[in-house]
């Protein structure tokens, strides 16, 4: 079976929320990325944390770059394998729209602010809100049935039903494992010889090795079974690299000033639910609402915002 047959073909979209006329020049997927692309949301990314919150360097990655280098492995995938790289692109592009200011730290505490009004913050949820309720002042983007499938199950329960978001689903690993471990090295939170030495013997020592390993193993092991999927001589290296890293690198107080950002996106959520006169309008409910303001801040304006409302201000504070 070539690549371009059977499981491997190409289809179009199954449609739109709010059907819309063929563009006649870009297909279905390509008008999604460009939309994506064109939001604020989008441009937003650029000022919000990957890991580290405000890192006194130049090089470290954002939630933007990310998303940038997830786009770049999942259409190098999508492009061997014969499937639609358009699709791919944009399901990679939209796939942390909704994440927080100080990246998982901001969502962590969304989702603990959340519980006591019954509710939970998933940012791959608010993504799909994102595109669907809270770009063009409430319109949405109207992004097609299978890139909107994609930023939904990119991660937690459930599973993409497109052979290009399972791509996308395995290629936003292997972007944050290895650019991570190059930003904690980056940042001296861990050096070369403290990586796991199995996974490391495995998948490389440098970051280039490491991803040019997991996506060659990616597309060869997916062309044999017929699935997206690694072989397990593989995958099961790369997930002993990515459980080192948690404990290590994300759960480690020197990586990030965790608990610092966790206060600023907890006292902003309390201040602007008690305040609506202040916030945003996007939504009737004030809790949605107020999820909605504070998600969506950078962290630059999450903090310029926590110093206007919280520190003193005054001659001797200039």
């Amino acid at each position: 079976m070539s690549r371009a047959e059977g499981k491997w073909a190409c289809g179009g979209s199954s449609g739109r929320v709010r059907p819309e006329p063929p563009d006649g020049v870009r297909s279905d997927f390509q008008r999604d990325r460009d939309r994506i692309i064109h939001s604020k949301a989008f441009r937003r990314l650029m000022h919000k944390t990957q890991v580290f919150i405000s890192p006194d360097g130049d090089h470290f990655r954002t939630r933007l770059t990310h998303t940038l280098e997830v786009m770049q492995i999942s259409r190098t995938i999508a492009r061997a394998l014969g499937l639609n790289e358009d699709l791919a692109e944009a399901i990679a592009f939209g796939h942390d729209l909704g994440h927080t200011p100080f990246g998982h730290t901001g969502e962590e505490e969304l989702h603990r602010a959340l519980a006591p009004h019954g509710r939970s913050f998933r940012h791959n949820e608010h993504s799909l809100r994102v595109v669907d309720l809270l770009e063009r002042e409430g319109a949405g983007l109207n992004l097609t049935m299978e890139v909107r499938d994609g930023i939904l199950h990119h991660t937690g329960k459930g599973s993409p039903s497109t052979h290009e978001g399972a791509i996308v689903q395995t290629a936003d690993r292997i972007a944050y494992v290895n650019h991570d471990v190059d930003d904690a090295l980056r940042a001296g939170i861990i050096s070369i010889g403290d990586l796991p030495k199995e996974p490391i013997e495995v998948l490389g020592e440098r970051m280039s090795d490491r991803i040019d390993t997991l996506v060659r193993g990616m597309i060869s092991t997916s062309e044999k079974r017929g699935e997206i999927s690694l072989s397990g001589e593989i995958y099961a290296p790369f997930m002993s690299l990515r459980s080192w890293l948690f404990e290590n690198v994300y759960r480690n107080p020197a990586s990030s000033q965790k608990q610092k950002a966790g206060a600023v996106v907890k006292a902003l959520f309390e201040y602007f639910l008690a305040h609506p006169e202040e916030r945003a309008k996007s939504d009737p409910d004030d809790v949605s609402e107020t999820v909605d303001f504070v998600a969506g801040m950078t962290d630059r304006y999450a903090i310029a915002t926590y110093k206007r409302i919280f520190l003193p201000r005054g001659d001797i504070f200039a």
